[in-house]
Order: structure tokens, then sequence, then C-alpha cells
């Protein structure tokens, strides 16, 4: 019996450690040949010398266990880099089929605190890093199109997260980019349907060197014995279906997913709908309509979507 992507090639980025690793791992389990991109920096926040060791080490796993692999160690964040890793993917497997972005840092801070760098690298490294190599698929995959005169396979897996979803106070860099992400993915699935590319992102919680520090003392504790709930390996199997021709109807969706749970994410709707009596609003208008309407909310409450979904929020 086949593998589901038996003859597919793939690439996944951030892939030396974390959820990457268990992510090219699964994609490898399904028959996929991938390309493991890191960079190889030790420090969660893309601190210290950069190594070939997490990928050639994943990689080497792959190729243990009779698959196909080989490592990249470029910066997905330097646009000629992430040109190259898609290049290597085609040169080496003869066509790219499946893209993961996974990669990214953490430099936490207050807003009032923040500096710019720290928000410009983690825009440049999640953001700018999902948008380089998304920009070199796509054009693969098109070019594709038209030589075959119709649609070709492709997928595209990102990774946001629900600091976007539910806000974080601490990370105002890391939630702006996993917004932009997620809008970043749904521009995408409507450019490339037509040639028979999705594009999906999903928002895992798991337990990795980015996010330890998050759960620790937060009731988040690793059970004594069994799976962890907040496994990576919870969040692999969803990356390894969308990955798959099983999800061909899938587009432009965000999903939630950690400890056997898979939530799919609503677009916004409308809550209310408030129309001027007058050609346009004034101040006293919108006071009389909106004041009331939020009358009954703590002062400083926000929407959270966490809430919504029935979610714990980090």
């Amino acid at each position: 019996m086949a593998l589901p992507l038996e003859g597919r090639s793939a690439v996944v980025t951030g892939a030396g450690r974390g959820l990457g690793r268990v992510e090219a791992l699964e994609l490898a389990r399904l028959g996929a040949a991938v390309v493991v991109n890191d960079y190889g920096q030790p420090g969660r926040d893309g601190s210290g010398t950069a190594s070939a060791g997490p990928a050639e080490e994943v990689a080497a796993q792959i190729r243990a266990a009779g698959g196909r692999a080989l490592a990249h160690t470029g910066d997905v964040a330097d646009f000629g880099q992430a040109r190259d890793l898609v290049e290597l993917a085609v040169a080496e497997f003869g066509a790219l089929d499946i893209l993961v972005n996974n990669a990214g840092i953490l430099r936490d801070r207050m807003v009032f605190s923040m500096s710019e760098g720290e928000w410009d690298s983690v825009m440049r490294v999640h953001l700018k890093g999902h948008f380089n190599t998304t920009r070199f698929a796509a054009a693969h995959w098109r070019e594709r199109s038209k030589a075959a005169g119709g649609p070709v396979y492709g997928r595209i897996v990102n990774t946001s997260s629900e600091a976007f979803l539910a806000g974080s106070a601490g990370q105002p860099n890391y939630a702006a980019a996993k917004g932009g992400i997620v809008g970043l993915t749904t521009s995408t699935a409507l450019a490339l349907a037509k040639y028979g590319v999705t594009a999906n992102a999903i928002c895992p919680r798991a337990r990795t060197r980015m996010t330890e520090d998050v759960f620790a003392g937060a009731g988040f504790e690793p059970p004594a014995e069994g799976l962890d709930p907040l496994a990576p390996e919870h969040v692999a199997p969803l990356v390894g279906y969308l990955a798959s021709p099983a999800a061909a109807r899938i587009n432009g969706q965000l999903l939630v997913v950690h400890g056997g749970m898979v939530a799919i994410v609503e677009r916004p709707r409308v809550q209310a709908q408030f129309d001027s009596k007058q050609d346009t609003f004034s101040y006293d208008e919108l006071d009389a309509l909106l004041t009331p309407h939020y009358a009954d909310r703590p002062q400083g409450e926000t929407f959270a979507a966490a809430e919504v979904l029935g979610l714990r929020r980090r």
C-alpha cells in the first residue's frame, strides 16, 4: 500500500529541533523526501553560533529509517538563501511539493520596553522568513502549472500562534508576526488556488525550547508518566495530513492543535452593527450607541478569541 506522501518532496524550515523536527520526521514517515532546514543557532532568541548539527542530525535520522533527506543550514529570513533552499529541493528531488514554514525566534518584552532591534529581528525571522520561502515556492508551482497546462500539486503549512488569537502581553512583536503570517496565508491561498496549491496555517501549542518557560509554573508541568499533552508529537500528524492529497479541499484555513485536539478557527464575524441616522456619525451619536454596548464589560478587558474557542489561554 502506497504511503500518502510517497513520491512527494518537502521543505521544512526550523526543523532541527522542536516542532520542525517532528514535522520533518512525520512527513518522511508518510513517504516524502525532505529537505531539513535549520540555521542551527542554539539560543531561542536567535543568538549563538550557527551550526549544521541540528539539521544534519534530523536528516541522518530520516535516512537511517530508510527515507530520503538532506540538510540545509541557510537563514530563511535572507531572501537569497530562501531561494537557494527551494532550488535545492527542486534540484535534488526534481520538484518541490510541500513547504512547511516553522522557523522562528523569541525576543520577549513589554511593548513599552521593546527595542527596535527586538521588534525587527522577530518580524524578520517569522514573517519575512515565511514570505521568502513562500515567494520562491509559489513561483515554482506557477511555472510548473503553466508548463503542465493545468493544476499541479502544492501544499503550504505555515505556523501561527495563539499569541495572535488571544494576545500575549509580553510578546507584541511575536503576536504581530504571527498575525501577519495568517494574513500571508489567506492571501497566498487565494492567489495559488488556481494552480492546485493550498495554503493553511496552524496554531500549535507544544513544549519546545521556545515555550518551556511559558508553561513552567503555569499548571502545564509534564506528567510523571505517559505522553506529555504538550509534546510536539501531537502537532505533527496534522501537518502531515494538511500536506497530503486528502486535504485538497482545505485552503486558507487556520487550525489550533495540541494534545489530541484540533480546532478549526472561524473567520471573524460582525458582532454588532450601528448605522448613523445622519449623513455621517457625530461624536454624540457614537457615544449614545457604543458606550451602552460596552457598559457591562470591565474596564481594561480585551476580546480573547481563545475564550470563545474554549481554549485555555497561555
